[in-house]
């Protein structure tokens, strides 16, 4: 009997090389990309409480965009994995091109947004109470540090283009090494700009922003240039300009996958920015400590985030490949791998609580809510971890409405509206209304469970398709 369960839920070694093979460069690349990140924030908190804030509400808003363009790659990367497993090279030229121009649209759109809208989205989040914050100086520093980071979404998003396409080919390496660069280029830039050191100017959450965005370019050059350099063996980089001719069929199939997975990402990041509104109606004390406790969980989510992507990758080339049973079997031991990692990822996150808000130059107040919203994310880790992977188990096979129904129809109508009522029709301090919208994700394992189980996402996409016009 143990052996028929270790069997079902774990691997050989040679499994989990395979999948650490793939795993471990993108985890080193976001923690990597996190921890530097992490010491950026950390470089804004020491200015002050009202720079961190404002920092903070744009981070916010451009979250929605960089999930957003995540979302509209998905439904494209779907068909990458897909063609590379049954070894249709032009395929996978067809479907990056249709990246870009998913890309170029999303950034028109997200700019213009941005741009036009930015104060009254930023108002959304300045509400006094508590003993922190001045909203007046936190609108001006955020609309400082906007300006600039609106430049880097066009680097930003071309860049997720080859990085997402190098990813579902297997390749995690180069986007890993070319973000290292990019990440140190950043840290440099920031210590520099920010306090100014050596000669430089001192320009605080303006310097923080140019240096987010200086990085953005030095990373899609470096990825762009390298698979230049090796398109024989990724040939989707010969002539990405030339021709922009796209089968109309394979059009409409990821227009098809695709659109469900873009909205999902819009409508889950938004009801996320929705969430941190509703807490921060409790003061700018509650941003403050929503965005410690944010930057340092984001240090510590790499294992399961890179998993979870693992799983879209392994999973969509069996699938692609025509191999529903190992398909199955492989998704089983890599949730297990994730959810039992992240629960002693979570420990080290809880050890941590206590002494990373001390960090910030910031309030009292500010310490002691942000120390307590990072045990309550630590506790709920392994559930995050399996919701992620059943998220790319259930995209990897193209059920990419079913998908959205999971992820962005459950936090609109579950979680926004507990946190909508909390916040504003109950006197329930922040903590409570913290821990209630974060533990009803177990409901949302709960439904997860059971939509894996069904084994409806194994399908075969691209299987007997002629893509042709």
């Amino acid at each position: 009997m143990l052996k028929k369960y270790k069997d079902k839920f774990f691997g050989t070694k040679d499994f989990y090389k395979m999948i650490l093979a793939i795993a471990v460069p993108i985890m080193v690349q976001n923690g990597f990309t996190n921890f530097v990140n992490m010491l950026d924030n950390l470089m804004v908190g020491r200015i002050g409480t009202d720079e961190m804030n404002g920092v903070a509400i744009v981070n916010q808003l451009i979250f929605v965009f960089n999930l957003s363009i995540f979302g509209g790659l998905s439904g494209a990367g779907i068909f990458t994995s897909q063609f590379n497993g049954s070894g249709d090279k032009q395929g996978v030229k067809n479907v990056f091109r249709l990246k870009l121009i998913i890309a170029f649209a999303l950034v028109a759109c997200g700019i213009g947004i941005l741009w036009f809208a930015q104060e009254p989205l930023i108002s959304l989040f300045l509400n006094e109470g508590g003993e922190t914050g001045d909203p007046v100086a936190t609108m001006a520093f955020a609309r400082q540090y906007l300006a600039i980071m609106l430049i880097g979404l066009v680097p930003f998003s071309l860049n997720q283009c080859f990085i997402s396409t190098l990813r579902e080919l297997g390749q995690t390496v180069a986007p890993m090494k070319t973000g290292i660069a990019a990440v140190l280029v950043n840290l440099v830039f920031n210590y520099l700009l920010i306090f100014g050191k050596f000669g430089f100017p001192e320009l605080g959450v303006q310097g923080a922003a140019i240096a987010t965005v200086v990085s953005r370019f030095v990373e899609f050059f470096a990825i762009y240039f390298w698979t230049k350099r090796y398109s024989d063996e990724y040939p989707f980089a010969k002539k990405i300009f030339s021709d922009w001719h796209i089968p109309k069929a394979l059009t409409a199939d990821v227009m098809k996958k695709g659109m469900p997975l873009l909205v999902n990402e819009f409508l889950w990041s938004s009801a996320k920015a929705v969430i941190s509104q509703c807490i921060s109606t409790r003061g700018l004390a509650a941003v403050g400590a929503l965005n410690i406790a944010n930057t340092i969980y984001n240090v510590f989510n790499v294992v399961f985030i890179a998993l979870g992507s693992s799983v879209s990758i392994v999973v969509g080339k069996l699938l692609g490949a025509g191999k529903m049973k190992e398909a199955r079997d492989t998704d089983t031991k890599m949730i297990v791998f994730s959810v039992l990692s992240c629960a002693g990822i979570s420990v080290l996150m809880a050890c941590v609580a206590p002494f990373f808000p001390k960090i910030y130059n910031t309030t009292a107040e500010v310490q002691s809510i942000a120390t307590v919203f990072i045990l309550i994310i630590a506790l709920l880790m392994p559930v995050h971890s399996f919701n992620h992977a059943a998220y790319f188990t259930l995209r990897s096979g193209g059920k990419t409405f079913i998908t959205m129904l999971f992820d962005s129809c459950f936090i609109w109508v579950i979680s926004v509206p507990v946190a909508f009522v909390f916040s504003r029709f109950t006197a329930l301090p922040i903590v409570p209304i913290f821990f209630i919208t974060e533990a009803i994700e177990i409901v949302k394992t709960i439904l997860g469970f059971f939509f894996v189980r069904s084994d409806s996402w194994m399908q075969n996409i691209v299987a007997d398709k002629a893509i042709k016009e």
